[in-house]
């Protein structure tokens, strides 16, 4: 199967607040908040959803195509990327800009606070899949949070090209519009999001998980440390979420889950075995910092995978 991941390609700067963020709002005071939060610790790490996604799909033994545009500063993360077996041709890199940066703070509880500096991102709509794909039965796309307008766009192209393709609009839920979401909802293969990002997508756009399913074959949303649950059509899976050696980071833990379940796809697993790959997947990137810091052995992954959930069944 040809795999195509879309979305930001970043640099992330993880900071870690040695508190809790919910001690310090004063609910009284909503209407005009100044905060600022002393951290203990930063670390820059290569970041951004496409090759997050990306990286765990050639970890499970893929080799995908990205398809995004950087900035000026990308050469050795590019260098990086395609010796972890990640294809960037057709990634495009933008002179005079950037890439996108994600700043992000931790507190004690795992809640985090986040700005997003778009960068080269925001040119993501000079790509198009009709000068890189053809319509094939074994394409797949999963068009990640990027710039708003190039995500519709995306999906408009997959849908006229007859791509099967993956609405995963994530942290871009709360800036896209509803017909924005709602665009991409409509020609999708399959629609994933945490059940916050979920909420947003229900009032925004007033679909229901009735009203996806009527659109999509699966609608899978991701509950942290509770799981997800995959709906189709008259079924309802839910899947644990694999306990963790230990806690480091939660950053690129959900774009981990993406790749899993991608390779549960690939293989031509059930969806709740998807799902379950897409589990172990999240919980290696959550016990380690930045979203493409771990590393892992197929064989050592499958070992893992037996351990939570039994002999693959696919």
């Amino acid at each position: 199967m040809k795999l195509i991941v879309t979305g930001s390609v970043a640099f992330d700067y993880l900071m870690s607040f040695p508190g809790k963020f919910t001690e310090h709002f004063l609910p009284e005071h909503m209407h005009r908040v100044s905060l600022s939060f002393l951290v203990d610790t930063m670390d820059k790490r290569r970041g951004g959803c496409a090759p997050n996604i990306a990286y765990t799909l050639a970890l499970l033994g893929e080799r995908p195509f990205l398809m995004a545009t950087a900035g000026q500063d990308v050469g050795d993360y590019k260098l990086w990327m395609e010796a972890a077996g990640i294809d960037t041709s057709l990634m495009k890199i933008i002179d005079g800009k950037f890439c996108a940066s994600f700043f992000c703070s931790t507190d004690l509880e795992n809640n985090q606070i986040a700005s997003f500096y778009t960068g080269a991102m925001a040119n993501a709509g000079e790509l198009s899949f009709r000068t890189v794909a053809a319509a094939k039965d074994d394409t797949l796309v999963i068009i990640s949070p990027n710039d708003p307008g190039a995500m519709v766009q995306y999906a408009q192209e997959c849908d006229v090209l007859r791509l099967k393709y993956i609405w995963d609009p994530g942290q871009q839920c709360t800036r896209m519009e509803g017909d924005q979401l709602a665009a991409g909802v409509r020609g999708a293969f399959m629609v994933i999001c945490n059940d916050y990002e979920f909420e947003l997508i229900r009032q925004k756009t007033d679909l229901t998980e009735a009203d996806i399913l009527d659109h999509v074959q699966v609608l899978v949303i991701t509950k942290g440390e509770h799981g997800c649950t995959v709906h189709t059509p008259g079924r309802t899976i839910d899947v644990p979420a694999v306990t963790p050696y230990r806690i480091e980071d939660p950053t690129g833990v959900g774009d981990a889950f993406r790749g899993g379940f991608m390779k549960g796809m690939a293989i031509g697993a059930t969806y709740q075995v998807c799902a379950q790959l897409g589990s172990v997947a999240a919980t290696y990137a959550l016990e380690h910092l930045g979203g493409t810091s771990h590393a892992y052995t197929w064989e050592e992954f499958m070992s893992r995978y037996e351990q939570s959930f039994g002999k693959l069944q696919a």
